[in-house]
């Protein structure tokens, strides 16, 4: 199913961000260069403020890269399009719309005649398990129902790439393991190359093909984890649990390196070292009565 030539290429992308008022630059990214092949689902993981869904923004046309190009299928993306679609972490439905009028949306957007967006929106809908729902309106479906609205929405535009930003992790536990099994089988059927955002490791080893895990800000990629493992997975694999592990321990490193940076911390000090400095600095400040935390 998955193609081995690059279908998707990031190619040297940087990302700056002005902040004070402009005289100020912040490096979201540097340096990101990434293929992906068609029909892969690839999941992107690292420490929070790492530029994830900033890359996925500039995937997705949202924003523009600060240096380098994202290609697909050979072609820039410079802007927005149907090709790529982004399923958030919030639905964002229409919520004047019915289940099946928000599948429709973007297949009436395109011209598509009603009788044919009707026909597809239905099949999707049956993928994710709401036929009996499409005259509901949003307020009356669940998180988790909202999300398969969206994913069908997504999915009934047949987009080059479907591009998911932390999409379930609103949910609650049993919800979103059930998400999790039915993307799995909506990929394995639908072949739809897939790039998922998550802070959630054993999700990521869950679903992907690939790991690509980034290092604490700016955003570069460390490393990369391919998952061998066959499909249909369970979660208690041990194999599995091992993989999680070893990238759980990748992504401590770069926290507790970021957070010796923001405390001053040299090479040669010890982590205890920055309780110390925390409880004087809060000392200094007047914020403790006494000498103990």
């Amino acid at each position: 199913m998955v193609q081995t030539t690059p279908f998707l290429r990031v190619q040297q992308v940087g990302k700056r961000f002005l902040v004070d008022g402009g005289s100020r630059a912040v490096v979201a990214l540097a340096e990101v260069n990434l293929e992906i092949g068609q029909g892969e689902f690839v999941c992107l993981v690292g420490p929070s403020g790492c530029g994830k869904s900033t890359l996925l923004n500039i995937i997705a046309g949202l924003e523009s890269p600060s240096a380098g190009q994202v290609l697909l299928g050979g072609g820039a993306i410079v802007e927005p399009g149907p090709d790529r679609l982004v399923v958030f972490q919030e639905a964002a439905l229409f919520p004047w719309l019915t289940v099946i009028q928000n599948v429709e949306f973007g297949l009436w957007a395109q011209g598509l005649a009603k009788e044919k967006r009707r026909e597809l929106a239905r099949a999707f809908l049956r993928i994710v398990h709401l036929s009996h729902f499409e005259q509901a309106l949003p307020h009356e479906l669940s998180g988790g129902m909202k999300q398969r609205v969206a994913i069908a929405r997504a999915l009934a535009m047949k987009p080059k790439v479907l591009l998911m930003d932390e999409p379930f992790a609103a949910l609650d536990a049993q919800t979103r393991d059930r998400l999790h099994e039915d993307l799995q089988s909506i990929w394995e059927a639908t072949g739809q190359t897939i790039l998922f955002v998550t802070h959630n490791v054993t999700e990521a080893v869950y679903l992907a093909d690939r790991v690509v895990i980034f290092t604490a800000h700016p955003g570069r990629i460390k490393r990369q984890v391919t998952i061998p493992h066959p499909r249909p997975r369970q979660k208690q694999d041990p194999a599995l649990a091992e993989i999680a592990r070893r990238i759980l321990a990748d992504l401590r490193e770069e926290v507790r390196q970021t957070e010796r940076a923001e405390l001053g911390l040299d090479e040669d000090e010890q982590d205890g070292d920055r309780w110390e400095r925390v409880r004087k600095s809060l000392e200094e400040l007047g914020y403790l009565e006494s000498e103990e935390l």
